[in-house]
């Protein structure tokens, strides 16, 4: 790859993740400052959810998803990556919007002299408690954005052709998703909320055209495709 390709990529699109500054900020802020919410989500079916610690180890592995899924997009299909930018930060910011104006928290955290088990699961759950605080968890983060991450690489060109891929990401997504419920992080109503503001894009974003695009040597400069004859010889 060429100087002039990889500055292609890395200039109009890499600082999207400057976002992560503003979120984290915000997002432990409202941490801090929410300390009685107003409103404590609950559902009938959370009851029936019983507590499971070592679902903390699919919970935890958002983290390697984010890294993974983000990186693999921003280098090979950079509209895919501008699409899951696009939602996620979207989806964070209204979640972190509506935790001010609707603060909410849970009380169906069980304590651990409750659960009554010792092994480096519970271990790992109560460092995980003590970091976050059972407020401002609906809609969730955890699979609103678990959601973008698996429908934008199932539809990006590193999934085409490749159901084995498609099948992994969404997964691990309801992997993660499940596991909020287990660990008691969140009701099964922060998972519907947390996923309607993935639903809402796909109208959007992944209905396909029915007027067909030509391609043109600015989109080949913003979304290069080596695997595109027409970009590899030039297009007018």
């Amino acid at each position: 790859m060429n100087t002039r390709s990889l500055r292609s990529r890395l200039k109009p699109h890499l600082w999207f993740q400057a976002y992560w500054v503003v979120y984290l900020v915000w997002f432990f802020w409202l941490d801090l400052t929410i300390t009685d919410p107003k409103y404590i989500i609950h559902s009938p079916i959370d009851d029936f959810i019983p507590f499971n610690e070592w679902f903390v180890f699919p919970y935890c592995s958002w983290f390697l998803l984010l890294a993974v899924v983000t990186a693999l997009l921003w280098w090979n299909d950079t509209e895919s990556y501008d699409k899951l930018c696009l939602m996620m930060f979207s989806g964070m910011t209204f979640c972190l919007i509506l935790y001010m104006v609707l603060p909410n928290g849970l009380d169906i955290r069980p304590t651990a002299e409750a659960v009554g088990r010792d092994n480096i699961a519970m271990q790992i759950m109560q460092l995980l408690w003590k970091a976050d605080a059972s407020v401002n968890v609906c809609p969730s983060i955890h699979c609103q954005s678990s959601g973008c991450m698996a429908l934008a690489f199932s539809q990006s060109r590193l999934a085409k052709g490749r159901p084995g891929l498609k099948v992994l990401a969404w997964v691990w997504a309801a992997l993660i998703c499940a596991s909020t419920v287990f660990t008691k992080q969140h009701s099964i109503l922060d998972v519907v909320c947390g996923l309607a503001l993935v639903a809402v894009w796909v109208p959007i974003l992944y209905t396909k055209k029915t007027k067909k695009s030509g391609l043109t040597r600015k989109n080949c400069i913003l979304y290069p495709n080596p695997l595109d004859a027409r970009c590899a010889s030039g297009v007018k």
